[in-house]
């Protein structure tokens, strides 16, 4: 099993919507994909069509050992596509990884995993965080999405220097270009001289576009409303790197 991490320190930069398309296009290949959404927004969960559970305290259940992991998965529309999908309490999940003894509790509660999925994608809050930590240990790679602007580089950077700072292997960290509107100038320089600062960025890049947008209102991967847009091309070629560089 691969453990794989959509993360970025900013919001709003695309960073559910890649989680969310590269694990439908996994499935779709044959892996048997499970994608936990991390974030108490519950983006993730909403683009699947899944409403955010409100009810409960299945974190803290979770790290009390009280509750399997395996409760908290269900089922999608997709074959060999499941969801954990975003909880209320997600959002004092941080406060109690730090409260707890071990700094390997998200790593424990993914061991398991390994007897039935292939591949286990992380959609993570956007934060510098004892949660981020953990995520960023425990996966196998993490992937950035960065918007070709000086202010994404410079959040780029400051994750890439958070990993060294805690001794994570900032080899795991591969950026992607995210949001790319070739129209402007700025975007169109970074695209072409290969990202500036952007160590071991993948080649393929999503653009800016309303198909993307829409899944909002579709509820479904891009690849299911749009298979033929420009954005869902572009999401193949991106899951086409990331199953290279995870090696699956």
């Amino acid at each position: 099993m691969r453990i794989v991490a959509f993360h970025n320190i900013k919001g709003g930069v695309g960073k559910t919507a890649a989680a969310v398309n590269i694990a439908y296009l996994a499935s779709e290949s044959g892996i048997p994909t499970l994608l936990w959404d991390l974030d108490p927004q519950g983006a993730a969960s909403w683009y699947l069509g899944e409403t955010p559970d409100v009810s409960g305290e299945k974190a803290s259940r979770l790290l009390k050992g009280k509750t399997p992991i395996g409760k908290l998965i269900h089922a999608t529309a997709y074959p060999k596509l499941d969801l954990i999908p975003a909880h209320s309490s997600f959002r004092n999940l941080d406060v109690k990884l730090a409260e707890s003894d071990s700094g390997k509790a998200l790593k424990s509660w993914l061991s398991p995993l390994s007897e039935d999925y292939g591949l286990v994608i992380l959609d993570c809050p956007p934060s510098l965080s004892h949660l981020a930590e953990q995520i960023l240990d425990a996966a196998d790679k993490v992937f950035v999405p960065t918007i070709p602007t000086w202010l994404s580089i410079n959040s780029w950077q400051q994750l890439h220097d958070f990993v060294k700072e805690k001794k994570l292997k900032p080899g795991k960290l591969h950026p992607f270009l995210s949001m790319v509107d070739r129209r402007k100038n700025l975007h169109r320089t970074m695209l072409e001289n290969g990202g500036e600062g952007l160590k071991n960025r993948l080649r393929g890049y999503i653009p800016y576009a309303s198909d993307i947008e829409r899944m909002g209102e579709t509820r479904q991967p891009v690849s299911v409303v749009s298979p033929r847009s420009a954005a869902a091309h572009a999401y193949r070629l991106l899951w086409k790197e990331v199953k290279l560089a995870s090696r699956l």
